[in-house]
């Protein structure tokens, strides 16, 4: 028996994979002697050898291959079969693709959410993932339909996602049932989102568009928005006030740079709301609430129905604010209801009982005449009084002296003191008649409105009692703003020629000299204090410290000469802050002055000194770059600030995005006009925003002309 049989021995098994024993195994080959002697040895051996050889070739071909061309080879990806799997991708490893093959209940069907696409969210055993589709390739979905999905992974603006899908109709299902119950901020890490959820809250209003409606559900953590297709025969009035458990896929709030700054849901129909407890049928039938109950203990509601109040009118601001006072004290509503009262009316709101700049206030208010009533006299206060926090939405009078306007305000800003103390009186624009500014600086005036307390936050109060910082005074209309006293007819020199006099008197009168001439000495130094102070109100922007528009025209018209003279060029860079009101509407006007604020000190360090930074009003800045050499100098710091204002403001607790577009306009000595060039960097800003802001635009008079 030669090597080879040897081996064949000592490694056979039987037919059922049962290893035999040597001497077994050689029993059995001698039986198929006869039939291997059949085979010439040469034959055999050459046979394992061509074999060995065709496997070596098919094995090592690829890798060869790769070796040859320089290319590494291919990997192929494994396909994803869950929601789970595909949900938990980084954006890294959801960029390459990965193929997915899912079938799940369809949660939230939109058949046009933007840019053409349909919102899909499905959820099977493992989880759930939003699927993105064209909606020209998808039929109508209803929520429990059961689909089989194919496509690859992607990036979606805030986690992964299914991209290039086919969908596939395979049957129906009930939703997911007993989703997890989550909080406002558990939403708001990004943990669940694309994910089936409940919540549970009391809904506050409810807006109705063509096609869907947005609730505002107020939860014990903070308020979130949800939105549902619109059902046509449905009617969602009944749910303001109700206390509901919804269920819904949780979707982000991005920013530009694909940020979670927020959290909405998305559910599916009015089947995934249900009602925990009724609103309590109509609102107006409901017992009456003092003004001076509300958010005390006894009258803390801990189901966050709407309270009933009945007051006299004592402020109509139509579309935003309208005060009342019963016979407590007062309060003001926000509400978006544009009905015209007049003052004294005797009026019903109904509303939810909240806080709006730290003070009492009602929320979603909706409001009905009950009668005719007598307007309110106002309360005479001090200073004093009113920083006691006692007159707080309270219709008040208080007196002070004029010290300067608010020039950067489109509305009616009127600074007065009274003491150490400064505060504001204010009147929206709309209700200001034209070349409505009678009042001298220096007058004493007396006006009557509604106190609105500021609080300072900063403050610490171991009592755990708030501290009244400052406070404005919200005017009805101008005739509120009465004056009591013109500025003093004494002067520097109507004092001299009086101490002329008295010197001539007896010695007796020696110390009353004294005193009056320490008299003239400090009134001319107050005099010239203030005209340095109320010279730079008129020329710098109150808020920001930048130039005003009055300072900027006189510099423009400065630097034009100047580049006339020395045949230079000049540019005028015009900015606006991009979607400021929502800013504002969003983290309120205090976050609003402060990015206002933190652009302005971002445009002092992006230009040269030699350059001047204006504030237009509003959220307008305009930057004027005098004795430019080469017009790409413009562009440069155009671009220097976009960058430099794309970066987040910080502010108290929120990271507030911004961003700026801006236009640019440059031009020679041949056609040097500030009008012109004012109008030319105003039509680039308008092209910067039509390009879709966090951009600037150059003017040019080819593709922009006038």
């Amino acid at each position: 028996m030669n090597f080879n049989l040897k081996a064949e021995i000592s490694s056979s098994t039987d037919s059922d994979g049962v290893r035999l024993a040597p001497s077994e195994r050689a029993a059995q080959l001698r039986k198929q002697m006869p039939a291997r002697r059949c085979l010439p040895f040469l034959g055999f051996r050459l046979r394992w050898v061509v074999l060995a050889v065709l496997f070596a070739l098919v094995c090592g071909w690829p890798a060869a291959a790769s070796e040859a061309t320089g290319e590494e080879p291919a990997i192929v990806l494994p396909t994803l079969t869950t929601a789970r799997q595909a949900h938990s991708l980084s954006s890294a490893e959801a960029a390459r693709a990965y193929p997915i093959h899912i079938r799940g209940v369809v949660t939230y069907f939109d058949q046009d959410y933007g840019f053409g696409n349909a919102a899909i969210f499905i959820s099977d055993a493992t989880g759930s993932i939003f699927v993105k589709s064209p909606s020209k390739t998808v039929g109508h979905l209803s929520a429990g339909t059961v689909i089989d999905v194919q496509g690859v992974s992607g990036l979606g603006g805030f986690g992964p996602v299914v991209a290039n899908s086919h969908i596939t109709v395979v049957g129906h299902a009930p939703l997911p049932p007993n989703p997890p119950r989550v909080s406002l901020p558990h939403l708001k890490t990004g943990a669940e989102d694309a994910q089936w959820v409940e919540v549970e809250g009391t809904i506050h209003s409810v807006n109705v568009f063509k096609e869907s409606v947005t609730l505002q559900l107020a939860m014990i953590d903070g308020t979130v928005s949800v939105t549902i297709p619109r059902e046509a025969a449905a009617t969602y009035s009944d749910l303001v006030d109700a206390q509901v458990k919804i269920h819904a896929d949780a979707a982000p709030t991005i920013n530009g740079d694909s940020q979670m700054i927020g959290v909405h849901l998305m559910a599916p129909n009015l089947s995934a709301i249900s009602i925990v407890e009724k609103a309590p049928g109509d609102p107006f039938r409901q017992p009456l609430t003092s003004i001076d109950k509300l958010l005390h203990w006894d009258e803390y509601s801990a189901s966050f129905h709407r309270v009933h109040l009945r007051g006299n009118v004592t402020l109509q601001w139509p579309g935003s604010s309208l005060c009342i006072q019963d016979v407590s004290r007062g309060i003001c509503v926000q509400t978006a209801q544009d009905t015209l009262f007049n003052l004294g009316d005797l009026i019903d709101i109904v509303g939810f009982a909240g806080t709006d700049n730290d003070e009492p206030a009602l929320t979603d208010a909706v409001l009905k005449i009950a009668g005719k009533g007598a307007p309110v006299v106002a309360v005479p206060v001090t200073v004093e009084q009113v920083l006691k926090g006692n007159h707080n939405s309270d219709l008040i009078q208080i007196d002070g002296q004029l010290i300067g306007n608010d020039l950067a305000s489109s509305d009616l800003n009127l600074m007065l003191s009274s003491g150490d103390t400064v505060f504001a009186a204010v009147l929206p624009q709309g209700m200001i008649a034209k070349n409505t500014n009678p009042w001298i600086i220096g007058s004493k005036l007396r006006v009557t409105g509604i106190c609105s307390i500021q609080i300072d936050t900063r403050s610490h109060v171991r009592e755990g009692i708030a501290t009244s910082r400052s406070f404005r005074i919200l005017l009805r209309s101008p005739s509120d703003v009465v004056v009591l006293q013109h500025p003093s007819w004494w002067t520097p020199g109507h004092i001299l020629v009086l101490l002329a006099l008295a010197l001539a008197a007896t010695l007796g009168v020696l110390a009353w000299v004294m005193v009056l001439r320490k008299r003239v000495e400090e009134q001319a130094i107050l005099l010239r204090e203030s005209e340095s102070r109320f010279r730079h109100m008129a020329l710098h922007d109150a808020l920001t410290g930048l130039a005003t528009r009055i300072l900027l025209e006189d510099r423009l018209d400065t630097a034009v000469e100047a580049a006339k003279r020395h045949q230079t060029s000049l540019a005028l860079l015009m900015i606006d802050i991009d979607k400021f009101k929502i800013i504002n509407d969003t983290y309120g006007h205090h976050s609003g002055d402060e990015v206002l604020r933190v652009a302005a000190d971002r445009l002092m360090q992006a230009v040269r000194k030699s350059d001047t930074v204006a504030r237009m009003g509003g959220d307008e800045f305009v930057v004027l770059l005098p004795e430019i050499n080469d017009p790409s100098m413009a562009e440069c710091i155009a671009a220097k600030i976009v960058k430099s204002l794309a970066d987040p403001v910080y502010f108290l607790e929120y990271k507030i995005p911004i961003s700026a577009s801006i236009g640019v306009c440059t031009q020679t000595t041949d056609d040097l006009d500030a009008e012109k060039l004012l109008q030319s960097a105003d039509d680039a800003l308008y092209k910067a925003k039509a390009r879709g802001r966090n951009c600037y635009h150059v003017f040019s008079l080819d593709a922009d002309p006038v």
